[in-house]
Order: structure tokens, then C-alpha cells, then sequence
């Protein structure tokens, strides 16, 4: 018998993970709507209808699959992951042998643009930081009762030309405003063909209970890194504002990513799952 991979959380990343596989296992992908199940056969996969919000909807998960890849997003509000709670609640009934997690860098909040590895402790600075966290700990507790083998890989900014809202250029094109050098944060970046590889080297070769950077090399300002995707697109490099005039014209959210700095340390995953970046620079 095949082996039987569930997706939840089925988008852009989750597609380009189906593409990889390419029929090698059996894959059922979970979905809140209706209209993206043609999409999702269409891909190879088996749709499911269920709401990570109504736990009524997901009965049918437990037991299902030999592997889960988890890239839902928490809920937008609250301090904890109310999603990853109902799942492991289903899942515990009949529990997978391996699952895996796509968390957030972001959990790590402000570093100073310190450059550090998977050891550093958590320390997120907003709510939606700490519903991932919440997220993290709830999968690292469910896999010690269960014996479930759980993975987490944190993930920076995806990018890539062809993933809705993740190409960098249509920022530039946008003409959308970058910090000045003295006044700007260190970010990081990684391909979404390559956060996709990633999921499947972690879901057949993970370890138990072990964390990973998923990133790209590139240790870039913001604003170097936008300059740059400019200059290659042959496009105007964006201008450049003080963090207090930015106060007046980004919104909170905007405004959140402009408040942390960090270079993330990479080495782990290319050494443990032997993970080669197609795309090692932006």
C-alpha cells in the first residue's frame, strides 16, 4: 500500500510540494472551500471539505494518513492557535507516524540583526508570533504523548515570481518606500520550490522533535535586498524614508515587519536533511 500524505492548509506551497511528489504517495489535501476541490484534483490530490475552526468538519482526518504537512495559518486573533488545537484533537484518535510543521521565523521577534541558529529561545513580539509559538508547542507536546514523530521547519518571507503576492518585483513596481541604511532591519527570504523540497526532506528524513531554518544565504538590509531585485528587474530602486516618517504612512502591520532585525543561520538544515537551495540568493 502507498504511503498517504494529508496537506492541510493546501495553498501555494502545498501545490508545489504536490508537484514534487508526482504520484509517488497517496495525498489527500484539506480544504475550507468547496471551490478549490476541481483545483486540487486537478494537482493530484484527494480534496477534503473541513474548517480548521469546526472540529465537527474534520472526523474523517483521524486516521487517514501515514504523514501530515501542517501549513495552515493560525486564526487572526487570540494568543493561541485554536486550529492546530482541533487538528491534533482529531488526529489523536488514530495519530500519523510523522508530521511536519511550516512555522514563522517571526517567532524569534527582534534580534538586533544578530546572526543565530535554531538554539536561540523563542521570544515573538506580537500576537500573531505567539499564536505560532502556541502552534509549536502544542505539536511538540502532542508528538511526546503520542510518539508522533514531529518536525518544525521556520520559514522567512516566501518568495517566488509565479506565487500569488510573493513576487518582490510588483512591491518595487508599486513604488512602496524602503527604510533608510541607518534606520533598517535585516530580513530573510527563501523560494517557495525550495520551502516545498524542504517539507518533503523533513517528512522522510526528520527527526523527532527538532527545528529547522528554512532560508535562503542571502544576509541583506531590506532595503539592499529591494535595491537589488530592482536593478536585476531594470526597474527605479525604491526611495528610501526614516522609520518616523514611515510611522505616518505604513499601517501597523507594515509597520511590525520594520521593527525586527535577524540573520538566520541555515547551516542545520543543509547538514541534517541534506537540503541543496535551487534558489540560494534572491
Amino acid at each position: 500500500m502507498p504511503l498517504r500524505l494529508l496537506i492541510i492548509g493546501c495553498g501555494d506551497v502545498g501545490l508545489r510540494v504536490l508537484r514534487l511528489l508526482a504520484g509517488r504517495c497517496r495525498v489527500y489535501a484539506l480544504t475550507s472551500s468547496p471551490e478549490r476541490c476541481a483545483a486540487l484534483w486537478a494537482a493530484g490530490a484527494t480534496p477534503l471539505v473541513g474548517n480548521l475552526d469546526d472540529p465537527a468538519t474534520l472526523s474523517r482526518l483521524a486516521g487517514l494518513a501515514d504523514m501530515v504537512l501542517h501549513l495552515a495559518p493560525p486564526p487572526t486573533q487570540g494568543e493561541a492557535d485554536t486550529r492546530t488545537r482541533h487538528l491534533l484533537r482529531c488526529l489523536a484518535k488514530a495519530a500519523p507516524k510523522r508530521l511536519v510543521y511550516v512555522s514563522t521565523t517571526g517567532v524569534y521577534g527582534d534580534a538586533g540583526g544578530a546572526r543565530f541558529d535554531e538554539t536561540r529561545p523563542v521570544a515573538p513580539a506580537t500576537a500573531r508570533a505567539r499564536r505560532r509559538v502556541d502552534a509549536e508547542q502544542q505539536l511538540r507536546q502532542f508528538g511526546r504523548r503520542t510518539g508522533v514523530r514531529v518536525s518544525i521547519l521556520r520559514a522567512p518571507g516566501i518568495y517566488a515570481a509565479d506565487r500569488p503576492g510573493g513576487d518582490p518585483r510588483e512591491r518595487v513596481r508599486a513604488g512602496k518606500p524602503v527604510l533608510v541604511a541607518a534606520d533598517d532591519v535585516y530580513t530573510n527570504h527563501i523560494h517557495a520550490d525550495d520551502l516545498a523540497r524542504a517539507c518533503l526532506r523533513a517528512l522522510f528524513a526528520g527527526w523527532s522533535q527538532r527545528v529547522w531554518h528554512v532560508c535562503d544565504d542571502s544576509e541583506l538590509l531590506m532595503g539592499d535586498y529591494f535595491d537589488q531585485i530592482a536593478d536585476r528587474a531594470g526597474l527605479p530602486r525604491p526611495r528610501r524614508i526614516t522609520r518616523q516618517e514611515a510611522a505616518q504612512e505604513l499601517t501597523p502591520l507594515s509597520l511590525s515587519f520594520w521593527s525586527e532585525s535577524r540573520r538566520l543561520d541555515n547551516r542545520r538544515v543543509k547538514r541534517e536533511l541534506r537540503l541543496r537551495l535551487n534558489h540560494p540568493l534572491p
